[in-house]
């Protein structure tokens, strides 16, 4: 008799599944590096496999847009367990520490509050004249 036929042999699910390190599959999922664009992030999710780590690129913040489609920076995205390892395979360092106020600088924030009092003065404005 022949060899059993593996009926999934041919799915690509499976092939990338077994690509896997089971060492570093564990964990929250961690940065560990950023593309440029599509092609560029699976280039780079395609060598972290290749070192059994799994990994998944996100559209990074900012640039969730569907008419962006391929273009538009990635985050490459991997369990915390296999997070040193794949810095190593891409040569990155650890990305430093966000702080609290997620890199707004302080005229953001102040052009937030001088847009919102105007808004206010209008409204009020409209009301006045709507009453009188």
């Amino acid at each position: 008799m022949g060899d059993p036929v593996d009926p999934y042999e041919g799915d690509e699910l499976r092939q990338r599944a077994r690509k896997v390190d089971p060492r570093y599959s564990d964990g929250p999922l961690v940065r560990v590096a950023r593309a440029r664009h599509q092609a560029e992030a699976e280039m780079l999710e395609n060598l972290l496999l290749d070192q059994g780590i799994p990994s998944v690129a996100k559209r990074s913040g900012g640039f969730d847009v569907p008419d962006f489609m391929a273009a538009g920076p990635r985050d490459i995205l991997v369990p915390a367990s296999g997070a040193e390892a794949a810095r190593e395979t891409l040569g990155t360092d650890e990305p430093a520490p966000q702080s609290s106020d997620r890199g707004q600088a302080p005229w953001v924030r102040a052009l937030a509050v001088a847009l919102a009092v105007l808004l206010v003065v209008v409204l009020a404005a409209f009301v006045i004249t709507a009453i009188v």
